[in-house]
């Protein structure tokens, strides 16, 4: 199958009765794009920025629709966006104990297991050490090197410029991921249980842009782009684990 990758070719193009069927998009943008007499069964759509704009079937913006769907399914996630500390702390305690049912459930043989493409969820947990870091450890607190060795970086980060090396080449084992993904829950709660709508208020410079972007978050903002990598990495890690579950994702489809 031939793959396309970092091309602007087919901006602007025109496809007419051409066939997509079992295509991937991956990192790839799709804004603007006009479907008309198609056939979308089985179309799956799955972005993070989905809340940050519109996605329009048959003259309906179904974003909205998605969030609160989300939001049932999620008890709790709506406190993602709150302002006030007590949301924010009750969100917190939603989150984790969501995480905490995952964790426990998942049997030992699953734990290394992933989708194609995907994380596993011992990956996932990593990647969670790492966002805490990013943003509590440095965006919060302004330490200057605020990850742990174990955490799960992004795809594309050594082409942003930052420096992998600092991360653990050997993946760790099982019992020391939830170890240090215990430490820093606990310093999120510590961290909560003294907020006040002051402190939320005040700005810091956006982890990720070295001091120099044009961002300059809240404290609260930071928190809540915590509570969002918490509930959308749940949402990933728990899709995964049922597909992973069914004979059809025993099928060539995972590697453990």
């Amino acid at each position: 199958m031939t793959t396309y990758s970092g091309t602007k070719e087919f901006e602007g193009a025109t496809f007419d009765r051409a066939s997509f069927k079992g295509a991937t998009l991956r990192f790839s943008d799709v804004s603007g794009v006009t479907m008309r007499s198609v056939d979308v069964d089985g179309l799956d759509i799955d972005s993070h920025d989905l809340f940050f704009g519109s996605l329009f079937v048959n003259g309906v913006d179904v974003v909205p629709l998605v969030d609160a769907e989300l939001n049932r399914q999620f008890p709790g996630r709506e406190l993602q966006k709150s302002k006030t500390p007590e949301g924010l702390r009750d969100g917190w305690v939603a989150v984790q104990s969501a995480w905490e049912t995952t964790v426990a459930e998942t049997p030992p043989e699953l734990v290394d297991a992933h989708v194609e493409d995907e994380w596993s969820l011992a990956q996932t947990l990593r990647h969670l050490i790492l966002a805490t870091d990013a943003w509590l450890r440095g965006g919060i607190l302004r330490m200057q090197q605020p990850f742990h060795e174990i955490g799960q970086i992004f795809t594309g980060a050594d082409r942003m410029g930052f420096d992998v090396s600092i991360f653990r080449a050997d993946p760790p084992a099982y019992d020391e991921i939830l170890a240090v993904r215990a430490e820093r829950q606990q310093m999120v709660t510590d961290f909560l249980a003294s907020a006040t709508p002051e402190l939320l208020a005040e700005e810091r410079d956006d982890p990720w842009s070295g001091g120099g972007g044009d961002w300059r978050p809240t404290v609260g903002d930071c928190i809540r782009v915590i509570l969002e990598e918490e509930w959308a990495h749940l949402r990933y890690i728990r899709r995964d684990l049922a597909h992973l579950r069914t004979s059809d994702g025993a099928k060539g489809r995972f590697t453990p």
